[in-house]
């Protein structure tokens, strides 16, 4: 058996990084192929904001699975359209530059420290 993922024509990859009840939306520009994991030096890497669709979404599948964490792919076409890859339950976020890895790092050392306690 063979599991093949729909082509999406898109203009960038967003990585979507979810620690408890925070969202870190990475939009992921500059990708010459496919798949932007090969080509990390050419990229720019900018946070937006989640819609809130999506938000509703990944909140709901992380609370099914039972995850406080999950790393979301995303492809973002050119209508603005936010089409669903994966979810990594233990996705990668160390390669963002810093200002981005470092609210995400705090974020899961609050979170272990508290993970009781509601987040702005």
């Amino acid at each position: 058996m063979h599991l093949f993922q729909q082509y999406v024509d898109k203009v960038a990859d967003i990585r979507l990084t979810v620690v408890g009840d925070r969202m870190f939306a990475v939009r992921i520009d500059g990708s010459p192929g496919v798949d932007w994991r090969r080509h990390y030096d050419d990229l720019t890497y900018t946070l937006i904001s989640t819609p809130p669709e999506v938000a509703m979404a990944v909140r709901d599948y992380l609370d099914v699975f039972g995850l406080a964490f999950g790393a979301f792919d995303f492809g973002l076409d050119a209508t603005g359209v936010w089409h669903w890859y994966e979810c990594n339950p233990n996705g990668q976020f160390a390669w963002f530059p810093d200002a981005i890895t470092g609210r995400i790092t705090a974020t899961i050392a609050d979170h272990l420290q508290h993970p009781d306690r509601e987040r702005p």
